[in-house]
């Protein structure tokens, strides 16, 4: 038995079937992924996402903190609410993991972490913070409920007490506010507009039965990861670790390089990676031949040494097999593919595949 969210007794009575997800027991799907997938695409769904970890950052020191931690620049948080994307690396320039940091305060920033990396990632923390007096503390009471579809905030705004509906309703993209009880971010892991709102960890059932009646569906993880991947979002663990460079997994855009005397961890393996040439691209692949798509499967290209792929499958936005792949610097717009020992063919892209719940890439023709 894993561990288990608020929402757990919820997730079983709802029929969901739940698995094992990072030490969780999560919902998988409730009957059907492949809807619950189009109901994110098409009006608005909703996921359970109280295993990921929420870290409060508090102190004088604390911006001072966060430069010298993470690969981003929280010197570009000048608005409170506003949030940033970051890796946190190692030493080598390797992902710890990726997060969310929203500026409260100048003495006060919130994070939102990976559920499998939150033991290690509070430890990393905790170890950097002893220089700069700063404290990072868990905050295991709250609950996380993610409610997106282009639907999704106008629906969800009946949750919020009615005084701070508006507020909410005005949030920019990557903006969060405390509405009454809850912390409401316009943020989210679908390519698709929505929130993800905090609340202390005894209202969330009472939420999710609400947001129930008023029709929005409940999604499970597979669902969340199949339309993670038509976004072109990457997954820790799967698109990038502690063993890989963000130079190689797509995220250089998130690595802030000034002010140079700026010293994050890791900087010095970065810039000397980047100094000696890249040896990946991060890029989307589509299926042109009948199969299925899968992480880990080799990628042939012509002249050059074999990719790999890191996250693949069913896109169902699409009704083509999609992956994001590492593949040597230099691949053109063809590939293949190794599946079951045969060599499909691949048209190499621009991820995302899905914007706004349509496809947004060309297809090649069949």
């Amino acid at each position: 038995m894993g561990s288990k969210t608020p929402l757990y007794d919820q997730h079983v009575a709802d029929g969901a079937r739940m698995v094992d997800f990072g030490g969780w027991d999560m919902p998988l799907h409730y009957g059907s992924q492949i809807e619950e997938h189009h109901a994110v695409r098409r009006a608005a769904g909703m996921f359970d996402v109280s295993h990921m970890t929420v870290v409060d950052v508090r102190g004088d020191r604390c911006r001072e903190f966060l430069q010298h931690l993470l690969a981003n620049d929280v010197a570009k948080l000048k608005q409170p609410g506003k949030a940033l994307y970051s890796c946190m690396l190692n030493e080598d320039g390797g992902v710890i993991d990726d997060l969310i940091i929203y500026f409260l305060k100048p003495t006060w920033y919130r994070f939102v972490v990976n559920a499998g990396n939150s033991e290690k990632d509070l430890a990393w923390m905790k170890k950097q913070a002893v220089a700069f007096d700063v404290v990072v503390k868990e905050r295991d009471d709250l609950a996380i409920i993610a409610v997106q579809g282009p639907d999704a905030r106008n629906v969800a705004a009946a949750l919020l007490p009615e005084e701070g509906r508006a507020e909410a309703l005005a949030l920019g993209q990557f903006f969060a506010a405390e509405i009454g009880d809850y912390f409401v971010a316009r943020t989210g892991y679908t390519g698709e507009d929505g929130w993800e709102i905090a609340m202390p960890a005894t209202m969330a059932t009472t939420a999710w039965q609400q947001l129930l009646t008023l029709g929005v569906v409940p999604c499970g993880l597979g669902a969340r990861d199949t339309l993670r991947l038509e976004a072109g979002m990457n997954l820790h663990g799967s698109d990038m670790d502690a063993n890989t460079s963000p130079l190689d997994a797509g995220l250089n855009w998130t690595i802030a390089w000034t002010p140079e005397e700026r010293d994050f961890i890791g900087r010095a393996a970065l810039t000397a990676y980047r100094n000696n040439g890249v040896k990946y691209d991060f890029v989307g692949l589509v299926l042109k031949d009948r199969g299925v798509l899968r992480n880990h499967q080799r990628i042939v290209v012509d002249g050059l040494p074999d990719g790999e792929i890191t996250s693949g499958g069913f896109s169902p936005t699409t009704g083509r097999s999609i992956a994001l792949a590492r593949v040597p610097v230099g691949t053109g717009d063809k590939a293949c593919v190794e599946v079951r020992g045969k060599l499909l063919d691949v048209q190499v892209v621009k991820p995302p595949f899905v914007r706004h719940g349509k496809a947004c890439i060309e297809f090649d023709a069949d």
